[in-house]
């Protein structure tokens, strides 16, 4: 092992420092269908001001090759909680409706991040606010599944205001139906995840907060009263500080206010670390869940994924790649930019790693790797040979700096050099067939191990 590897281990099980009294809290941070374009820190002539994710950008690492294990929320979400990729832990599509989003989902015998951290050497409070989707049955709830405090809604979508989904109230404390007519989503959630954040750290615990905004995620009609507009929606202070009016019409414009919120939320929850002390032994990860849906769905599809191909559901790098950050003070670099491949699945074993848990030893296959060594730039090269993906009918393979993609199983496969094509705009596949092959029977590699 390299000596550079051994100091990053060391460092992540803080035997490096012997006085501290208790591991470092995780907080992990999702937006829900956030373009990778609509951030400066990731194509600067966004018009869309997001102080503090710049700023938790120029605190830590910005991730520019990160990915989601699969383009669509409620998946992506079991991939991140359990460190497994669809085809692993079994939820392979998006819960529909009612009946999906408050059935079983993800299956029981699933262990998630909060469960293990539960097992720690000093056990995690845990808590989760915000967009859970991915079951509400009984047993499938979250405080049914290792988190101690749970507050938000079951579906995949709410209206931000009524907290309706398809008809149906969807606001919940634990498992109790709460009602908060009237107020921001995102306020609520970022409140519900400080309040947390304080009083876990009064109480000298390490702590474990997922907080996955339901922002910004398109509005959806069936959420709507008969005759109530399906806009975006955004408080005034955010329409204000955009130099617009609530009642503003341009569907481009609304999304920005919405983008706004979200990041003044996210600012307030990095003030409360440090306000409570935590900061510096707090490692944060932010993510979105996926990339910004391009659809061609007038006023609803308006986020930015350039300077990426396609968006969410889809196997383009549009729907995959998405915007990252990570910042962990003392051992994250402030500012770097790493371009290593990651994915979401690797934050479950980053977050065993940082609270000195164990795996489970029941034969189960983990697709995450630590990847706090990548982070901590102990290494530079991805802990992954490569990057498998598939949904409905699209599929992917990412290896080094090369990725097939095809949209249906009885098309031909498409090569790509990401290193020099970013967009997916000149498909390789018939200049460099060895190439191809190599990717395609790693493709196969990935499949005959299911």
């Amino acid at each position: 092992m390299k000596a550079s590897a051994f100091l990053a281990i060391v460092l992540v099980l803080g035997f490096a420092f012997p006085g501290r009294a208790a591991p470092p809290n995780i907080l992990i941070i999702t937006a829900d269908n956030l373009g990778y374009g609509d951030l400066r820190s990731y194509r600067p002539e966004s018009p869309i001001p997001t102080p503090h994710l710049d700023r938790l950008a120029a605190e830590g690492a910005r991730l520019t090759s990160f990915y989601t294990a699969s383009p669509t929320c409620t998946v992506s979400r079991a991939c991140l909680l359990t460190g497994r990729i669809p085809e692993r832990h079994g939820l392979t599509q998006q819960l529909p409706g009612i009946e999906g989003n408050w059935g079983i989902g993800l299956g029981h015998e699933e262990n998630l991040i909060p469960q293990l951290l539960k097992k720690a050497p000093t056990p995690y409070a845990t808590g989760c606010f915000g967009k859970w989707n991915i079951g509400f049955a009984e047993g499938s709830r979250p405080t049914e599944r290792g988190f101690d405090e749970f507050f938000g809604h079951a579906s995949g979508n709410i209206d931000y205001y009524t907290h309706n989904y398809n008809g149906k109230p969807d606001l919940y404390d634990g498992i109790e139906p709460v009602v908060r007519r009237g107020e921001y989503s995102t306020d609520l959630f970022a409140d519900a995840a400080i309040r947390f954040i304080q009083r876990k750290s009064d109480e000298a615990v390490p702590w474990f907060c997922y907080l996955p905004f339901n922002a910004p995620h398109f509005p959806n009609p069936r959420n709507k009263a008969e005759g109530e507009p399906n806009v975006w929606q955004a408080p005034d202070r955010a329409f204000a500080a955009l130099n617009l009016t609530p009642e503003e019409s341009d569907p481009v414009k609304r999304y920005a206010a919405v983008v706004w919120a979200l990041d003044e939320a996210i600012g307030r929850v990095l003030d409360a670390l440090e306000k409570a002390g935590a900061a510096d032994n707090t490692f944060v990860f932010f993510m979105s869940d996926n990339g910004a849906f391009l659809l061609n769905r007038k006023g609803l599809d308006v986020g930015n994924n350039d300077p990426l191909r396609s968006g969410g559901v889809t196997c383009w790098e549009g729907g995959l790649r998405v915007a990252a950050m990570a910042r962990w003070p003392g051992k994250i670099v402030p500012g770097s930019v790493i371009d290593a491949p990651l994915w979401s699945p690797d934050l479950l074993p980053a977050a065993v790693a940082l609270a000195g848990a164990s795996l489970p030893n029941d034969g189960r296959v983990f697709n995450g790797q630590n990847p706090l060594p990548v982070l901590t730039g102990a290494e530079k090269k991805s802990p992954h040979q490569s990057l498998f993906f598939q949904y409905g009918k699209h599929a992917a393979l990412r290896m080094g700096d090369w990725k097939i993609v095809r949209e249906k199983p009885d098309q031909p496969w498409a090569l790509f050099d990401l290193g020099s094509d970013l967009g997916e705009k000149i498909d390789l596949a018939n200049s460099d067939p060895q190439r191809l092959a190599s990717l395609v029977a790693e493709f196969a590699r990935w499949q005959s191990t299911f």
